[in-house]
């Protein structure tokens, strides 16, 4: 029993279903609209294990950081494609050209992050700036990050009211209980899941809210360096803008040793206090799931496990 708590296992929720991550496995499980669970498997071996600079500490954080965003990428397209196949024609689309749909998904990635860096970059950088902190490195980093997690808050607040949003975030409570359930060893039967938490605090938005946290101390840090070492003036807003981008793989490789260490010593009470934010952020990222979303969740599990799942009635499925 001690061997398998030191198998770790988490994924991602999809577009009706979940993706598990084994350690030698990536399977996701996604319900079909007449009720029918379908299967994609496929052996993974992160390039952090292949690889014996990218599992270096720091380095590993924004390496696994990159890889997860490619394989998550990956999963909600082949989720999106499985799910679409349950439209009516009435709910289908007017077909559309490869181009089409190329300039499409290109014009969302642009707004998307340009969304991000207007929210997250530049505003809370300019308010903080015309509040007159440029001179004060430490409370300019401070009031910048307040911004963006307020920013962040709402912004999860606000795509939580959306339908597919909430179901979707109802996938990602099943994820987390059966996690859960796994650790503790927990027989893993749906009844016995449902009784666990949907919060974890090895969760992405745990890991979000640390990268927020972090970068304050960082870039005071590095700001502070700047400003009397060098320029021996005030950091021009642009400036700090570019080069703390530029420090975004320190920050989230550092935030990534956090939330690993914080998730081997959950009993410590400095580590208690440290996951309290992230885990009531996730108040609003899970939500209770039913009974078929946990029975999706566990067999995603399952297979990325190399369990049994033969007592389910599921159809493998190639991408």
């Amino acid at each position: 029993m001690e061997e398998k708590k030191q198998i770790y296992v988490g994924g991602q929720a999809v577009i009706e279903g979940v993706m598990m991550r084994g350690p030698e496995h990536l399977a996701t499980a996604i319900r079909r609209k007449d009720g029918s669970v379908e299967v994609w498997k496929r052996p993974f071996t992160t390039i952090t294990g292949r690889v014996k600079f990218f599992g270096l500490p720091i380095v590993r954080g924004f390496v696994s950081l990159i890889e997860m965003l490619k394989i998550g990428l990956e999963t909600l397209t082949w989720s999106a494609n499985r799910y679409e196949l349950d439209l009516t024609e009435e709910e289908k689309s007017k077909p559309k050209s490869a181009k089409r749909e190329k300039a499409e998904e290109a014009l969302t990635y642009i707004v998307a992050f340009g969304l991000a860096f207007l929210l997250f970059g530049l505003l809370p950088y300019k308010i903080s700036d015309w509040m007159q902190l440029s001179k004060a490195d430490f409370f300019f980093n401070l009031f910048a990050g307040l911004i963006r997690i307020v920013f962040f808050i709402i912004y999860l607040y606000l795509i939580s009211l959306m339908k597919d949003v909430k179901r979707l975030f109802r996938y990602h409570g099943a994820e987390h209980k059966n996690v859960n359930a796994y650790e503790h060893n927990t027989p893993l039967q749906v009844s016995e899941i449902q009784t666990w938490t949907t919060l974890h605090p090895r969760c992405g938005t745990s890991f979000m809210f640390f990268v927020l946290l972090i970068s304050i101390l960082v870039f005071s840090i590095i700001d502070t360096c700047v400003s009397v070492l060098i320029l021996h003036k005030p950091v021009p807003v642009f400036l700090r803008l570019g080069y703390h981008f530029v420090l975004i793989p320190l920050v989230s490789g550092i935030s990534y040793e956090v939330l690993r260490f914080s998730g081997r010593n959950l009993n410590h009470p400095i580590v208690k206090l440290m996951t309290i934010p992230g885990m009531a952020l996730q108040r609003i990222t899970t939500q209770p799931p039913d009974d078929q979303m946990v029975e999706t969740a566990l067999i995603a599990m399952k297979a990325a496990l190399e369990m049994d799942v033969s007592e389910y009635d599921i159809t493998w499925v190639e991408k």
